[in-house]
């Protein structure tokens, strides 16, 4: 009786052994790689290989070493992380979307996102991120998008976007960006919409230089003192460059000195104090320009404006003043068709504000007879005074014969002393 147990222990380690072999036998041959361990970090959820959420707001670093290297979208969202590291995702090359949002970041190191081929959208908003700092995104191709809206940024440094190319989207808005540093976007070819917030209040010299290939370029609700000389140098090959809504204050010389390749140049409904110097020359090769709802305090003087392009001049529901120095506009390159008067309109004197130029009654456009001989003469004729004196003679008879009222010669002059 007593061999009984022994049999049966013997029975039962011959079966166990079976069902080992048997488990063995149906194994894949060669050794169990890393990427066949299904790991997911403690605080994240892995919904599948390719899909990791880690929203919890339990993670002070990002657990590199705990993803799974087959991970294509990847999100961490509203954790305490404050430092992204050079090449934190490194390893990571099947990595599609990377979102950010929602979490303490203060610095991105400079290659952050190296490593990531395949990466197409990348999001970090909603941070207290302050400053871009160089070469910080460099490196990234061929992005759908890279979202850097909602954060705290107040400055992007020099060689940020280093090498960065074929991007659809990249969005600054929402941000409290004051200045554009010189050369901030330099090195970064090839995007779709370079989309910046509002309220930037100084445009450094060469803000945009060595930005090459860009769709769409809009600035916007910007509240500057001055334009300043080579602002736009560098930039080169745009589809479309829009100054909109903002106040633009003094715009002085050179600003587009050195930008070319500009397929449409818009400014429309800006506030410009003056236009010291506004010019487009062949070098630029602008092919058409739009200048359209701005309002100027002060005319440009003789000469200030200069337009060379290689398609079409807009200009329409503007307004200037209608004073002793509209002529330099109205002999200038902004008339440029007949119907300039009845589609651009006065800002001052008070009575004529918003009343476009063709509505003028003869007595408004006489008035400009009083205009002394010294501001008709602001720059040296080629003939001397006497010349000019002609020239604001000529003007005065081109300009009233143009708005459908009567005239009365003798009624001017006794009004305003003054002899056509």
């Amino acid at each position: 009786m007593s061999s009984r147990p022994a049999l049966c222990l013997t029975l039962l380690t011959a079966l166990l052994a079976l069902r080992v072999s048997a488990s063995t036998a149906n194994a894949p041959a060669g050794p169990v790689g890393a990427d066949q361990i299904n790991t997911c970090p403690a605080e994240c959820f892995c919904l599948s290989k390719s899909e990791v959420l880690c929203n919890t707001g339990g993670l002070t670093k990002i657990p590199l070493d705990e993803l799974p290297t087959t991970v294509k979208q990847l999100t961490l969202h509203k954790n305490s992380f404050s430092h992204i590291k050079t090449e934190a995702f490194a390893g990571l090359r099947l990595l599609r979307n990377l979102s950010l949002d929602h979490n303490n970041i203060t610095v991105i190191k400079a290659f952050a996102f190296r490593g990531l081929p395949r990466l197409r959208e990348l999001s970090i908003q909603h941070t207290p991120l302050a400053v871009l700092s160089a070469f910080s995104f460099a490196g990234l191709q061929n992005l759908d998008a890279v979202r850097l809206s909602h954060n705290r940024i107040h400055r992007v440094e020099g060689q940020a976007f280093a090498g960065t190319t074929n991007v659809n989207w990249l969005l600054l808005d929402r941000n409290p960006l004051k200045v554009v540093a010189s050369k901030a976007f330099s090195g970064l070819t090839n995007v779709k919409h370079l989309i910046f917030p509002s309220g930037v209040s100084r445009l450094e010299e060469d803000a945009f230089q060595g930005l090459d290939h860009v769709g769409l370029l809009r600035l916007a609700y910007m509240d500057l003192v001055s334009v300043d000389p080579f602002t736009f140098r560098g930039l080169r090959h745009v589809h479309v460059l829009t100054i909109q809504d903002s106040d633009l204050g003094l715009v002085r010389g050179k600003v587009f000195e050195g930008m070319a390749h500009v397929l449409n140049l818009i400014l429309k409904n800006n506030k410009i104090d003056a236009l010291e110097e506004f010019h487009i020359v062949p070098a630029n090769k602008v092919i058409n320009l739009r200048f359209e709802g701005n309002h100027l305090l002060q005319n440009p003087a003789p000469g200030a404006v200069q337009i060379h392009l290689a398609g079409n001049l807009t200009v329409t529901k503007n307004h200037f003043p209608c004073d002793c120095r509209l002529h330099a506009v109205l002999f200038g390159p902004l008339a440029n068709h007949s119907d300039f008067r009845a589609h651009n309109y006065c800002i001052k004197p008070l009575h004529v504000n918003a009343q476009a130029m063709a509505a003028m009654s003869s007595m408004d456009a006489a008035a400009l007879a009083r205009c002394p001989e010294h501001i008709w003469c602001e720059e040296e004729m080629p003939h001397g005074f006497s010349s000019c004196i002609t020239f604001k003679n000529n003007f005065l008879r081109s300009f009233l014969v143009h708005f459908p009222c009567t005239y009365d010669e003798n009624v001017v002059n006794s009004r305003y002393h003054y002899s056509l």
